[in-house]
């Protein structure tokens, strides 16, 4: 027979409470504590984003590796996919820059925001969405950064507010300076 141990009152084999133990804890490790984030994040066609940005900042891949960061930070386990169309099974997060404004240079001084909205689908179906601003001119030694760093600094607040709301995700949340 196996060793027995009392837990309780009861008299219980260890590998049975152990068994148990792992049974009771595998989903919630990899089910809801795992999400599959969109990375490059899509740019919607009808934003003003100025050229220079679009080649030069990669901002597309900054906000999700931000969400990544944060989100292994806050427990939640990421895998990044090229395309997410919010039908594939488990946890997906499809993302959207809505909007990058370029405004200003180290000498005027920065004037630097971002808008991102994405919604979060669980096998298939919408569960929560969120609507994210940060705006920036630039932070502390602005005037000797780029502009992609100053929009960088944007891209990581914003991956951030996105990272620990996926801990807690809620529907129509407003993050970062939308709060």
């Amino acid at each position: 027979m196996g060793r027995q141990e009392h837990i309780r009152g009861k008299t219980v084999r260890k590998w049975t409470y152990l068994a148990l133990l792992m049974f009771a804890a595998a989903p919630a490790a990899f089910a809801a504590d795992s999400v599959t984030v969109q990375k490059p994040v899509s740019i919607n066609d009808d934003a003003d984003v100025p050229q220079a940005v679009l080649d030069e900042c990669k901002l597309d891949s900054e906000v999700p590796d931000a969400v990544a960061a944060k989100a292994k930070a806050a427990g939640v386990t990421t895998t990044f996919a090229e395309k997410v169309s919010g039908s594939e099974k488990g946890r997906t997060l499809q993302m959207e820059i809505t909007d990058v404004v370029s405004d200003g240079n180290a000498f005027l001084g920065h004037h630097k925001s971002m808008t991102v909205k994405g919604k979060l689908y669980q096998d298939g179906n919408v569960v929560a969405t969120f609507r994210d601003r940060r705006n920036s001119m630039g932070g502390a030694f602005g005037g000797f950064k780029g502009n992609c760093a100053v929009l960088a600094r944007t891209a990581k607040a914003i991956g951030e507010d996105i990272g620990e709301w996926l801990a807690a995700p809620k529907m129509d949340a407003r993050l970062g300076d939308l709060e």
